[in-house]
Parts: C-alpha cells; sequence; structure tokens
C-alpha cells in the first residue's frame, strides 16, 4: 500500500511503499508521528521536523503551582486536622502520595509509562466540519478524541502511571471502583501489562447495562463484582438497607477502600477526583494546545463534561495555565448530567468521598456522600461529589458550569456520529450537546467563534443506551431537590 509522507514546507507529497526501508524515513528518529485532520479532510502524518509536529509531553503539569490561592488540605475523618502522608500509607505508593501533596509545577513522565503512551498518543484534534456544516454556523467545532486508547477512552491515561507505580514499589494487588467501565477496563489494562492482579467493583447499574465491559475487565485479567456486593462489610450493609440497590461510584469506592485498608499486599486506584489523578491527564491538554498553534487557532470556548472530573481537568487545565498567564482568553465550561448536578446544585462543602464515610474529607461540590443518582446511561458521570481541585478552580472563577438532561445529549450525540462517524459514549454526549448550543449561538448572532471539546470516549459498549433513545424510551430524569436536602443533611459538620 502506498502512502504519501508531507515533510516539506510546499507540502509536495512523497510516495513510499510500506515494507520499504524508506518507510520511515519521512520520520526524525525516535519521534512518534502523530494525527491532524486538516481543512482538506486529508489526515496526513507530521514529525517534529515540520512545524505541524508535536511529541508525546514528557512532564505532567500540575495546576495547583500557578494557582493564586491554595485549595483547602484534605482532612482526617476522624480529627478533621489536615491529612498526613502516613494517613494515606494504606491506600497508594509513596510516589503517588506525594504528587498528590505535591506544589511542583511539572512532574517528569517516567520513560517506561511515556513507551505505553506510545501506543496511543499523541491523539488526533479533528475538525466538525461535517457537524458544522450540519449546524450551519460559522463557528469552527474542534474535538481532542481519546477514544483512541485501548480502552477506549481517556482513562489509561493515569491507570498506567498509577499501576507502574504500584509495581515499582512491590505491590501486587490492587483493587478499584467504576461507574460506566471505562475506568476499570483501563486498570484492567494497565495490570495486564505490569503483571498486577486487579479487582473491581462496578455500579449495580452499569454492570446490568454493560455486559461488555465487564467481559473486557476480564479478558484483560480483572476480577469483577457488581456494587453494592457482599463481598465487603460496606456492601452487605447496603444491600440490607435495600437489597435492589442500583449501586454508586461513593458506594463502590468504599467497597475497593475497605479491601485496600484491610490487606497490606493491596493498593486502591482511583479514576478521577484525586490531584494526581487529574495531573496525570494534563498530557490531553498539553498535546491540545500544540496541536492548536500548529493550525494557528485559539479556542474561545473549551467544553468538557463533568463527572469526578479528569476528563475535564486533563483538557482545561494547561488552558487555564495560559488564561492566567494572559496568553489566551477562553471561556472554560463543564457540563454535567442534570440528574447528577454537583456543580451547579451541590454544596461546596467538606464531605466523604465515599458512602461510607471511610475517605479523607475534601472540599468539594458535593450532592452529600449518602446521594444515590439515578440510574442514569452516563454511568461515569454519577459521582455525588467534584474533584476538590475543580471545585476550587470554579471557586476562583476561572470556569462556568451548565447541566444538561440526557435526551438532549442523545440526540446531539447523534447529530454527532451520523455526521463525523464517532459513536460517543454517554459522557462526552453531554460536552456535544453543550457544544451544539453554543455553535447555534454563534449561528443567531454571526460569531466565527473556535469551539474545542473533549471527546472523551466512543460508545460502542453503550448500543443499549441507544437503542433506548432510538425506541424513544429514554426519559429524562431530573434531580430531586429533597433527596438533595436529605443527603447534605447528613455531610460532617465543621465549622
Amino acid at each position: 500500500m502506498a502512502v504519501s509522507c508531507f515533510l516539506s514546507s510546499s507540502l509536495k507529497p512523497r510516495l513510499l511503499l510500506k515494507g520499504d526501508e524508506q518507510w520511515r524515513s519521512c520520520f526524525a528518529p525516535n519521534i512518534r508521528p502523530f494525527h491532524l485532520r486538516l481543512s482538506s479532510n486529508t489526515r496526513v502524518q507530521a514529525s517534529t521536523a515540520d512545524s505541524r509536529a508535536i511529541e508525546i509531553p514528557n512532564q505532567w503539569y500540575n495546576l495547583i503551582a500557578d494557582l493564586p490561592v491554595k485549595p483547602p488540605p484534605y482532612l482526617n475523618p476522624k480529627t478533621f486536622e489536615p491529612v498526613k502522608p502516613e494517613d494515606l500509607w494504606p491506600l497508594f505508593p509513596d510516589e503517588l502520595i506525594r504528587q498528590e501533596v505535591s506544589n511542583e509545577r511539572f512532574i517528569d513522565i517516567p520513560d517506561e509509562v511515556i513507551d505505553v503512551y506510545g501506543l496511543w498518543r499523541p491523539t488526533p484534534l479533528i475538525r466538525a466540519k461535517r457537524l458544522e456544516k450540519l449546524l450551519d454556523t460559522p463557528a469552527r467545532i474542534y474535538y481532542k478524541y481519546e477514544g483512541v486508547s485501548p480502552a477506549g477512552s481517556h482513562k489509561p491515561n493515569t491507570a498506567v502511571p498509577q499501576v507502574w507505580y504500584n509495581a515499582k514499589e512491590g505491590v501486587k494487588n490492587v483493587v478499584t471502583e467504576t461507574g460506566a467501565g471505562q475506568w476499570g477496563s483501563s486498570l484492567a489494562f494497565a495490570c495486564s501489562l505490569f503483571g498486577l492482579n486487579c479487582e473491581v467493583w462496578q455500579v449495580r447499574a452499569s454492570y446490568d447495562q454493560k455486559p461488555y465491559r465487564k467481559l473486557m475487565m476480564q479478558t484483560w485479567g480483572a476480577k469483577v463484582h457488581p456494587s453494592p456486593s457482599t463481598v465487603t462489610e460496606a456492601g452487605r450493609m447496603l444491600l440490607e438497607k435495600d437489597p435492589s440497590s442500583p449501586g454508586s461510584l461513593g458506594i463502590a469506592i468504599s467497597e475497593a477502600v475497605e479491601v485496600a485498608a484491610g490487606n497490606p499486599d493491596t493498593k486502591y486506584c482511583l479514576g478521577s477526583v484525586l490531584n494526581h489523578v487529574l495531573m496525570h491527564q494534563t498530557v490531553i491538554g498539553e498535546e491540545c494546545i500544540k496541536q492548536m498553534e500548529a493550525i494557528g487557532e485559539t479556542p474561545d470556548v473549551i467544553i468538557g463534561c463533568t463527572g469526578g472530573g479528569s476528563n475535564f481537568g486533563g483538557l482545561a487545565f494547561p488552558f487555564i495555565r495560559e488564561k492566567m498567564s494572559g496568553a489566551m482568553s477562553p471561556i472554560i465550561r463543564a457540563v454535567e448530567p442534570a440528574a447528577c448536578p454537583s456543580l451547579t446544585k451541590g454544596v461546596f462543602a467538606y464531605d466523604y468521598g465515599d458512602t461510607a464515610g471511610m475517605t479523607p474529607l475534601m472540599k468539594m461540590h458535593t450532592l452529600g456522600h449518602d446521594f444515590i443518582p439515578d440510574p442514569i446511561h452516563a454511568g461515569g458521570l454519577r459521582y455525588h461529589g467534584m474533584a476538590p481541585l475543580i471545585s476550587h478552580v470554579h471557586e476562583l472563577g476561572y470556569m462556568e458550569t451548565l447541566a444538561i438532561a440526557q435526551n438532549e445529549c442523545f440526540e446531539g450525540a447523534l447529530k454527532f456520529a451520523r455526521t463525523e462517524g464517532l459513536i460517543p459514549a454517554p459522557e462526552p454526549a453531554h460536552a456535544i450537546a453543550a457544544t451544539i448550543r453554543e455553535a447555534l449561538r454563534c449561528r443567531e448572532t454571526g460569531e466565527s467563534k473556535v469551539l474545542l471539546m473533549a471527546m472523551c470516549g466512543h460508545g460502542h459498549f453503550d448500543l443499549p443506551a441507544y437503542d433506548k433513545y432510538l425506541n424513544g424510551g429514554l426519559v429524562d430524569l431530573s434531580f430531586s431537590q429533597d433527596k438533595i436536602d436529605l443527603s447534605l443533611a447528613n455531610i460532617p459538620q465543621r465549622i
């Protein structure tokens, strides 16, 4: 098969044959290519020899270092004193604890992690020209697509380093929770590479709705339980109260933390919320900044979905750095489900990260750790709280928020699939719906804004949800204020 390699400034094609010794001669040695979709809809490969070239980032960015006001500390749930490193030792390896509390601006990515990243990174930045045409908008819509990873989402960006650090410190077993199954799949994938045992508690609603995510985890060697389960005391207590509980991420976290805390050879891995997790995801934004520079664009609006916050933070945090420096001034917008609106309807207060109250207290936007959201199809967005760092950034005024019901999200997802060809997961469908809203506003005002969207994963294992929508069976579930008030009444009261 013949390919054209574009390296010269004139972009004249040089024809190479696959298998020929010169197949890779158009790339600088040891430089990984990236894909960029140009306005001609032609996909090209470029290296650092070309002005469009980028490499996989070799450092993670820590937003805390640049914030004018540092985020509130985590608190020990027993003493209400700031958490000390030794408080976290039962759950995390030393290096991840160091990263969690670090004030360093950049942290080097280990070579072994970059090597695995090379399976899918850098990820594509794609202009959604066909969607623009459908919407008849003057806006230019770009999306950073993380669905090219082995697990089909952005989650391996942190699963790989978390497992690598655990393996380096001699840990044999890791446990976790998962909502939609994307995080559990990613951790199982990473464990298969580094030889660790993996055990996952999957929220019951998603466990039943998404059997192929469970099979994906099992294929990579993980053991998967529906949560709440009979395996843990936390799970058994919940099942006694409600044998038909659909579960929640807070419950699943309680189960995984219980197992990690009770077994010295086992550590806990979290797919969102914590500082080190969001920091690992900044490879998304760092790549995207360089990709947009290469095509001469600057985003006016940046949009991403939020559940725990890792995908949104991964794209937004490097851009917030640029915004604080005065290099650009985009509006940064987080979108959440109307049925679990922690940012738009929650309170900013200290609360537990899990239902059983086993985790440190974190100051975050929360609906209350007892809140169990309705089983909407965006399983990855069904968390009662929001990442403390994103909550803090929101309080500082660097971002705005929006909640959208799931029918509008699936309507947008269908428009996207039928123009761009990619079937989105229900989670990024929220970002798509918000982007469509903004693009239609641009049609009304005539503004040719640059819209940048986080497309954090594909929906290949979410087709039953699409089936339900296409057949008119998807119901818009909104939050119950009485339900939230009851849950908020149980958050720890602290002066």
